[in-house]
Order: structure tokens, then sequence, then C-alpha cells
């Protein structure tokens, strides 16, 4: 391949100022000719096509990114509880307020459920608290599967809740 234009069969070898190029018959007056190059055989071809794509694949397995997943914090019944009592209202009270059931209140309360991310939000904007945690995750690298594009797994998410 030409250096200098990227057109295939690059026969001729040149200097241009001091740097040494590969290029094809319409690049060789741009410098000073060296000589030809002997054209590979296919054999070589082919050897040098297996450790570009290798090298490649190598790169891709390096090659990591991170994804953001917000989570919701494991101490949130306590949290939620806590809030509760400093404003000194009632599940039924604060359950009116938000336009949610009390008995979904008392099973976040008691642990029993654990809220979406629609009521955290609601309950964080409410009692002004943190129930919701963005943590980063890697993706990427050697561990890349196949279905990597779909995003995370159950299986991700488990492991980032044991870190």
């Amino acid at each position: 391949m030409c250096d200098m234009c990227s057109s295939p069969g690059a026969a001729y070898r040149i200097e241009v100022e001091g740097s040494i190029l590969n290029v094809c018959e319409k690049c060789v007056s741009y410098g000073r000719m060296i000589g030809r190059i002997k054209p590979e055989t296919s054999e070589k071809q082919k050897k040098k096509q297996e450790k570009a794509k290798l090298r490649e694949e190598e790169v891709k397995k390096a090659v990591k990114s991170t994804e953001t997943v917000q989570l919701i914090v494991p101490n949130y019944a306590s949290l939620i509880k806590n809030a509760r009592e400093k404003t000194g209202l009632k599940q039924e009270e604060i359950a009116k307020k938000l336009a949610e059931k009390e008995s979904i209140l008392h099973k976040l309360e008691s642990g029993a459920m654990k809220p979406n991310l629609d009521l955290a939000r609601k309950l964080e904007k409410f009692f002004r608290i943190r129930l919701i945690e963005e943590v980063e995750v890697e993706s990427g690298g050697e561990e890349e599967k196949a279905s990597s594009s779909e995003g995370l797994t159950i299986g991700d998410l488990i492991h980032i809740k044991k870190r």
C-alpha cells in the first residue's frame, strides 16, 4: 500500500525530507527514488495480514469503557424511617402527600420492599435525603461478552453489590 495516497500496490521506495516511504508510481515524483520493491509472495502477504488482525484484536481487548449505573443505597429502610420520624408525621400522612399506598411505605421502612428509582426520587425530594447512588462499572476488556452491547446483566449488578 502506498504510504502517501493509500492506493494498493506500492512498488517504489523513495526518500522525502529524510523519511523513507513505500509509494506507488504516481507518487514517485515527490521524492528521491531509492529503488524498486520486490513484490511479496502471497504467503508473506497472508502472514502480514494475520499479524495485523491479531494486533487489532489485542487492541480491542485492551480497550475498556465505563458505564454509570444508579443503585438504591443498601440502608434505604433506616434512612426512610429516620427521615419520617424527624418530620413527626405518620406513614399514612406521608403516603397521602406522596400519592402512594401506606402499605408501600410500611414495606419500605421494614426493608421488605426495595423502592424503584421513581419512588426513590420522590422520597429523596420529599425528605431531602440520598437514596440513589451512581456507580461506575467497567465493561469491555478481557471479560467482554458477545452481548455486551445490550448493557448490564443481573449478574453484573450482583457483582457490583458485593463490592
